[in-house]
């Protein structure tokens, strides 16, 4: 099923983010925590592109195992950056062929080494390259993009940012998920803004447990979100125990999710790290306010 449909919907729903194995000796273990997610129905599946430096053939197994064992949407994620045209279109083949309708078009990191260099040559520089590839591909994708509420970290400013953004949009993506967020008023803001820009697609608020309170650094740094004091005052409270940690993250995440349904937001995607407990226990929490 594409994802544009499921986002047509009324109802409130749930979906999840997991990520390939690293290595093939790992890959058993994730491949029995995205199976445990899959298990209690969320509305769709993303599957990140070669996590940690691990191979995009992952990504595609998972993706393929999650689709045909639990019938679970799924969701491919694609990255193109210095990669060539020949190499991509091989991998838009072999996700077709795969039975995968539908596919995260996004530029991915610059490797290590290639921060300064000359990209005239490349063949993709920016991602909406690749929705443009993908929207020409006889596959007939439903496409998604990524968003930034807070701001993407290589804009100048967020009139730029929307700009950029609108013509992902119009080249075709369907739908855009935002990167995590901590602060719910940021993402109201940034959704009042774009749609003033004629951004009119589904966006689905991306949403990040902390869990433990080692990934608050990690966050910020992968993505300069803001930390509101309340969040800070959790971690500090909690941070040093973590079963406490763990339960009290939970709670923001799902008084997140909540308020999002609350304003009229459908669908929420979840940041799962390939916590299969986590992700239980926010669909839990939310049991009688989603319907199946």
């Amino acid at each position: 099923m594409k994802i544009k449909n499921l986002l047509t919907r009324d109802t409130m729903s749930l979906s999840f983010e997991v990520f390939p194995p690293k290595t093939e000796t790992s890959f058993e273990s994730v491949k029995t925590a995205t199976e445990e997610i899959a298990k209690i129905k969320p509305s769709f599946m993303s599957v990140t592109y070669g996590a940690g430096g691990g191979t995009s053939r992952y990504t595609l197994d998972i993706a393929k195992n999650i689709k045909q064992l639990y019938g679970v949407p799924t969701l491919a994620h694609l990255t193109c950056v210095s990669s060539t045209r020949e190499t991509v279109q091989a991998k838009i083949n072999e996700i077709a062929d795969a039975g995968i309708q539908n596919v995260m078009a996004l530029r991915g990191d610059i490797p290590a080494g290639l921060e300064n260099a000359d990209r005239s040559a490349w063949d993709y520089r920016y991602a909406i390259d690749l929705i443009r590839e993908l929207k020409q591909s006889d596959a007939d994708f439903c496409i998604g993009g990524a968003c930034y509420p807070e701001i993407h970290p290589e804009s100048a400013n967020q009139k730029e940012d929307i700009m950029r953004l609108k013509e992902k949009v119009d080249a075709g993506c369907d739908f855009l998920t935002t990167q995590m967020f901590f602060d719910n008023n940021l993402l109201y803001n940034f959704l009042y803004k774009i749609r003033e820009a004629g951004i009119t697609v589904p966006i689905i608020p991306g949403i990040m447990p902390i869990t433990n309170a080692n990934q608050v650094e990690r966050a910020i740094k992968l993505s300069g979100s803001f930390m509101p004091q309340r969040f800070k005052s959790l971690v500090d409270k909690f941070g040093s125990s973590p079963a406490a940690m763990k339960q009290a993250g939970i709670a923001y995440a799902t008084d997140q999710i909540i308020d999002l349904y609350a304003n009229g937001i459908t669908n929420v995607h979840v940041y799962s790290m390939n916590k299969p407990d986590v992700a239980a226990k926010i669909k839990d929490n939310l049991s009688d306010i989603i319907e199946e």
